[in-house]
């Protein structure tokens, strides 16, 4: 079941942000996103929350400054998703400005799992020779990986974002907004952006020192581009400080100031970086990033974020947009096994699906957990082999079911059956036995029921209400796609009732309108949708800019549409 509803709004805030020069539009969307101060739409650097506000980050900036004086080896070892790629360029780029010998190390996810493993310890020390490890977008969770390496006498500064667990790994510094006792006010950092804090504060440090001054010392605002997009990618809560590292990360595509992999994704992608949103960033350039993670080796990703010869990077998209389209195959001929496997699922009976097919491939499942939530809005995990008589998982959830702490519930009703699991609230990951999956569904499932009533399981569809007619206009689209729209400050959707002049089915699985309102006429289309909608209908929609044979128009790109 799916329904439209409208976000409601203080009117007396959303009049309060016109009188301070807001367009009346605007002024109302971000009324009902809960923004009350013109300050918070603040897109300068200087607005940003102060990096002294994170726990350890000045004992993190001391460590890191001696290290630097005293030559030793930095290795990063990275995460194979956009963030964690994201977050390796921007370690590896900045540390290198502030005089620092580093290296990188990513464990491809099919031999050695996710975060700092006693495994990855071994292969970094084989490898890298490390004196330090400074983990980025994990660690948080590495208990025996950071006791691995304080054995073998290896210094390890985490730098993370996640969710801790019980216990802290006993690492020589722990930089994390989510760590007990971190008092920063933006909990919603990115890997990439907890990084790129760290490199501000040691940049601090180092001036402290004299090492650099206000002249001298390295433009850090250079490494944006590649904060902004690990933020937009990694689909984190775009508040007033996470909006802020988009909008000035944005801006640098816009002007042409990005690093030549990011250039060349765009490029690849066929999205023009001078109109750059963060939608290019979340839906064209970060998957084909994450594509090397998800099929191979995200070394190559990390290799295109930081070279500065522009035909290495362009030859190395193009081998991540091969890499994409082969891994928009595989979810293809996933998702129909999944719907085979799901035929007779009963979503009255049922709160949850856990799905397991013996041909899946472990990078893929992630994209095909959220396929399948989107279709059946429950909370889903789909799960690949992962050999030695394991089972790999991946979830996605839905807004009210916390899936992190869903898992540590299975955990708790069920102890033997999770060998691990980590994550946040709408993303995890977890590794079972697989003669174990049928008692995992079955303690999976009575935590959803336990948790969900019947209207969580209904979606809804949140609008913004009507769009007066002066607005459909390609200005006020302009207008919008300035703003900084993503996770936690979702972009504009406006409904109406509007007369279906013409519908038709495009490539099987499209649906191509003209609607009319008013006596005015827009050209709509419905994408994956191909039944056709009532005469009169009740339209969900976002507003879209086409450009065709030189001009442009307006369009509306459906979200839904139901009787009016």
């Amino acid at each position: 079941m799916t329904r439209i509803a409208t976000r409601s709004y203080s009117f007396r805030h959303a009049e309060m942000l016109h009188q301070q020069g807001i367009h009346p539009v605007l002024a109302r969307l971000y009324a009902a996103r809960g923004l009350m101060d013109v300050k918070e739409l603040s897109s300068e650097l200087n607005a940003l929350i102060q990096p002294a506000g994170l726990l350890h980050i000045d004992l993190a900036a001391a460590f890191l400054a001696d290290a630097i004086a005293a030559k030793k080896k930095l290795v990063v070892v990275a995460d194979y998703d956009c963030d964690g790629a994201t977050a390796c360029a921007v370690a590896l780029r900045g540390l290198r400005l502030l005089g620092a010998n580093v290296d990188f190390i990513v464990p491809n996810r099919f031999e050695y799992g996710y975060g700092l493993t006693p495994e990855i310890v071994d292969l970094t020390v084989r490898e890298k020779a490390p004196d330090i490890i400074v983990t980025v977008d994990n660690g948080i969770a590495s208990i025996d990986g950071v006791a691995e390496a304080n054995h073998r006498g290896i210094d390890v500064v985490v730098t993370d974002h996640h969710l801790p667990g019980d216990r802290l790994p006993d690492a020589r510094v722990i930089v994390n907004p989510n760590q007990p006792e971190c008092g920063f006010s933006s909990k919603n950092l990115a890997g990439v952006g907890v990084m790129f804090y760290v490199l501000l504060g040691l940049r601090a440090e180092m001036r402290k020192r004299g090492i650099f001054d206000a002249h001298t010392q390295p433009k850090l605002d250079t490494l944006l581009d590649l904060v902004a997009l690990g933020t937009v990618a990694d689909v984190v809560k775009l508040d007033a400080n996470n909006r802020i590292l988009v909008a000035q990360g944005l801006k640098r595509m816009r002007t042409g100031r990005m690093h030549p992999g990011v250039a060349a994704l765009f490029r690849v992608a066929g999205r023009e970086a001078r109109r750059a949103t963060p939608f290019d960033l979340g839906f064209a350039v970060g998957p084909r990033l994450n594509a090397a993670g998800r099929l191979s080796d995200m070394s190559l990703g990390i290799e295109c974020l930081t070279t500065d010869d522009e035909g290495r990077a362009w030859a190395i998209a193009q081998q991540l947009d091969t890499i994409n389209r082969e891994r928009r195959e595989i979810e293809s001929d996933m998702q129909d096994t999944a719907m085979l496997h799901l035929d007779d699922f009963d979503p009255k009976n049922n709160c949850t699906i856990s799905v397991f097919d013996e041909s899946w491939h472990q990078g893929v499942i992630g994209i095909v957990a959220s396929r399948l939530k989107d279709k059946f809005y429950r909370p889903t995990i789909t799960f690949a082999p992962a050999g030695d008589g394991l089972i790999k998982g991946s979830g996605r959830s839905i807004a009210g079911f916390h899936l992190r702490d869903a898992l540590d519930l299975v955990s708790k009703h069920a102890p033997s059956v999770i060998e691990k699991f980590g994550g946040h609230a709408m993303a995890a990951g977890l590794t079972i036995r697989a003669d174990a999956l049928e008692a995992f569904s079955t303690a999976f499932e009575a935590v959803g029921r336990a948790a969900l009533h019947q209207n969580q399981l209904e979606r809804v569809i949140e609008t913004d209400g009507s769009l007066e007619d002066a607005y459909f206009t390609t200005q006020f689209i302009s207008l919008l796609d300035e703003q900084v729209w993503g996770q936690g400050f979702l972009p504009p959707v406006f409904c109406d009732e509007f007369k279906v002049i013409t519908q038709r089915v495009l490539k099987e699985k499209h649906l191509k309108l003209l609607l009319d309102r008013d006596g005015k006429r827009y050209d709509a289309i419905w994408f994956g949708h191909a039944e056709s909608v009532p005469e009169k209908a009740r339209v969900a929609y976002r507003l879209d800019a086409n450009e065709f044979n030189g001009v442009t128009r307006v369009q509306l790109m459906v979200e839904f549409a139901e009787a009016a």
